[in-house]
């Protein structure tokens, strides 16, 4: 006869309360940092916009020092040593323009925009967050690069060059790395506004080196009236030794260019709190 034996008892499992906290400024700041460092594709693209604004006024330093004696008196008169060394500016803002950009479109085109707005239901927080960021690594790079072309590009014009003492070459260098950062406000809201990477893209390029280049061929009254208010034409002037005439001044034209980016940031945001992810 065999005797039925009791179950053992089962220890009630204690349930353990994880505490949810709000996602904060700082900490949707810290995920976006985290998202961007981690990313090979973005330093690679950063190296590139130092080493190319470097790079490019580097060789155009040499380039007119090995051809000084050939220059007219026109040439030499209007000769600029700050201006020429910082020429990699042109390259600069093209990278940096289309990585402002794929900050935005590459989460939308893998569907991780969906994640990073359900963790952080604040949209705007998110575009804040992704802007600092952004923002930050590109005016700190972008300036150390600035300094770098035109510390090099001083040496290699010898006795062409000038020093940073140099009336407004602080100004034009410092300008450079200011003038990079708002031109990645501006990707960075193309980016939400487009959502698109070749969309966004060809938008920046389009308003950046496009627009200015068809400008050239405009009347001159157009170009008076309306030219110099182009983003770029109007924060160019900020890193310009010799500007042309019935160009804005430096400051003005900076503030211009903020302008700009401060009417994509409003776009950017109201279409990122209407629209679907």
């Amino acid at each position: 006869m065999s005797t039925a034996t009791a179950p053992a008892s089962i220890a009630p499992a204690t349930s353990r309360r994880v505490p949810i906290t709000p996602v904060t400024q700082s900490s949707s700041i810290r995920s976006e940092w985290i998202k961007f460092t981690t990313l090979r594709s973005t330093w690679i693209t950063l190296v590139i916009a130092l080493v190319g604004t470097i790079g490019v006024g580097a060789l155009a330093s040499w380039a007119i020092d090995q051809h000084w004696s050939h220059l007219s008196a026109g040439d030499r008169l209007a000769f600029s040593p700050v201006t020429q060394s910082l020429t990699g500016v042109y390259l600069a803002q093209l990278v940096i323009g289309v990585l402002g950009v794929l900050v935005i479109s590459g989460e939308y085109a893998t569907g991780m925009i969906r994640a990073t707005l359900t963790a952080s239901p604040r949209r705007l927080q998110v575009l804040w967050s992704k802007l600092a960021v952004f923002v930050s690594v590109d005016l700190v790079l972008m300036t150390v690069a600035a300094f770098g072309a035109f510390f090099v590009g001083q040496a290699l014009l010898h006795s062409h060059g000038t020093t940073l003492g140099a009336p407004d070459a602080l100004r034009s260098v410092v300008g450079v790395g200011l003038y990079l950062a708002v031109v990645g406000i501006i990707a960075v809201s193309i980016g939400f506004i487009v959502r698109s990477t070749a969309g966004g893209i060809a938008s920046v390029v389009g308003l950046l080196i496009v627009l200015p280049a068809i400008a050239h061929v405009l009347p001159a009254s157009w170009q008076r009236d309306y030219v110099r208010f182009l983003p770029s034409n109007a924060g160019g002037a900020l890193y310009t030794i010799h500007p042309d005439p019935g160009t804005l001044s430096p400051w003005t034209g900076f503030a211009v260019m903020c302008l700009w980016a401060l009417v994509g940031l409003a776009v950017a945001a109201v279409l990122l709190q209407r629209r679907d992810a």
